[in-house]
């Protein structure tokens, strides 16, 4: 008999609305698996349990009052990236810092996820600030994927990816400013989406001046992620960056359920670091795949110059400087962030607007050579799962970062050129780790990239493969 954290989120849905289950024993199933299983995985900073048993017995009113669903994921349970203000509930940033901040003002994506009718059972954990490709950050244990317990989860929204992998919700909110959607999705062996730059608000309070950052969803399938891309999509006044609207109608769930037709899509191996053979074998088992799916497949050159990478990391410094921290809460802060802090400091004005320029040129660059093809096939990262201290050098931080960029040097061009981007779950290592494969789709493509990852899925379904705990 198929147990609940076992059933996807549409499908746990669904069960609501035919009487099956209520949210109630949702939630109270869910924050079992979390009372079980949370602290080993790290997956979690925060736990709300009493709010989540008083949303769900909302939830039931509404339910026995005939009043209609909000969306397809009405009742399900979820959980925050804590990296995402919510209202009365502390929010920590990853980061001892802020380990007691407890902000007044939700999100805009906590505000829509509330909408929709979904639940949260809590904050997901996350390196401080998401600077790193790793979920440590001092506040809580460092988060481990759920397939082996001594490698990390990845990051930064390692918590989330943890979270599903290992059932303690079936869907959840993350964001992605360098691969932190992509990252952990690939490490624990699940589906995550980084949407469109434009397309999920950071309102109210957030600010992205670099453009790199996206919220969006870590599911177990394409069909959920789309369903939560369709609540996340609604902007706000004043957003820095708008992604077109879908047709009216429209829905990205509908677009997940259509044949993408015939494409040409590019695909490439090759970002200037050692790629591990087990990965390359997921590629290119994944190449042969959409070829033998009918689509046109072309093998190209790295479409991002190599430039991109220390216009990047001048802005990844810049971004480390901008959060306010009290001279004396300086030495609470991680080793590496004190790192991009300090290289901040020491970086000048001109350097900063240099990178946001040669950002936007080399962008600019890589989506001309890109213009011919529908999509886009690479590795997620370019090694397995790493051991949970691999990337941690107390005594040289710039090594540090050179580990973290060699593990995902496939994933933050997306971030620069903004386009949606996704991790699927299609590889196995000899030794039983899961391997992320990704797709990239046209810039605002999302609906089209959707569609595609779901014919994949569909041939190669991967759901049904899960961690044994």
């Amino acid at each position: 008999m198929t147990e609940l954290h076992e059933l996807d989120a549409l499908a746990m849905a669904q069960a609501i609305i035919n009487g099956e289950v209520s949210p109630t024993e949702l939630v109270e199933h869910h924050l079992d698996r979390i009372a079980a299983y949370g602290d080993r995985l790290g997956a979690f900073v925060t736990v709300t349990a009493d709010e989540a048993r008083q949303a769900a017995k909302i939830a039931e009113e509404q339910h026995a009052e005939g009043i209609a669903a909000a969306s397809p994921l009405f009742g399900v349970p979820t959980a925050i990236k804590d990296l995402a203000p919510t209202a009365g509930v502390r929010t920590t940033f990853g980061s001892r810092a802020f380990a007691d901040w407890v902000p007044d003002v939700d999100a805009n994506a906590v505000t829509l996820i509330k909408r929709a009718g979904m639940i949260s059972l809590g904050k997901t954990n996350t390196p401080e600030w998401g600077l790193s490709a790793y979920s440590d950050n001092g506040v809580a244990a460092g988060v481990r994927t759920p397939w082996d317990l001594t490698r990390s989860a990845g990051g930064s929204s390692g918590g989330a990816a943890a979270a599903v992998a290992a059932g303690l919700i079936p869907i959840a909110h993350g964001s992605d400013g360098g691969g932190s959607l992509r990252i952990p999705a690939s490490a624990c062996g699940v589906f995550g989406f980084k949407p469109t730059r434009g397309r999920v608000s950071s309102g109210p309070l957030g600010v992205d001046v670099t453009g790199l950052s996206v919220q969006g969803p870590i599911a177990w399938t394409v069909a959920d992620a789309a369903a939560m891309l369709d609540a996340l999509a609604t902007p706000m006044p004043g957003d820095p960056y708008w992604a077109p609207p879908l047709e009216k109608g429209d829905t990205f769930l509908a677009a997940a359920r259509t044949d993408p037709g015939q494409l040409r899509i590019a695909c490439f191996s090759d970002a200037g670091f050692p790629v591990d053979p087990d990965v390359h074998a997921a590629y290119q088992d994944t190449a042969a795949l959409l070829e033998d799916l009918g689509h046109d497949i072309e093998e190209i050159d790295y479409p991002f110059g190599d430039e991109l990478v220390d216009h990047f990391n001048v802005l990844w410094a810049a971004q480390a400087l901008g959060m306010p921290v009290p001279p004396a809460a300086e030495p609470l802060l991680q080793p590496m962030t004190q790192w991009w802090r300090e290289r901040a400091r020491r970086q000048t004005g001109e350097q900063v607007y240099n990178a946001l320029v040669g950002m936007q040129l080399g962008a600019r660059r890589a989506l001309e050579r890109l213009a011919p093809f529908d999509a886009l096939l690479c590795p997620t990262l370019a090694l397995p799962p790493q051991p949970i201290d691999y990337f941690r050098s107390p005594d040289d931080q710039a090594e540090e970062a050179q580990r973290q960029h060699a593990f995902t040097p496939f994933t933050a061009g997306f971030n620069i050129t903004g386009q949606p981007a996704a991790s699927l779950p299609l590889g196995v290592s000899a030794t039983g780790l899961p391997l992320g494969v990704m797709l990239a789709g046209r810039p605002a493509g999302d609906a089209a990239l959707l569609s595609l990852c779901a014919q994949v899925e569909a041939a190669r379904p991967w759901r049904d493969r899960r961690p044994a705990l």
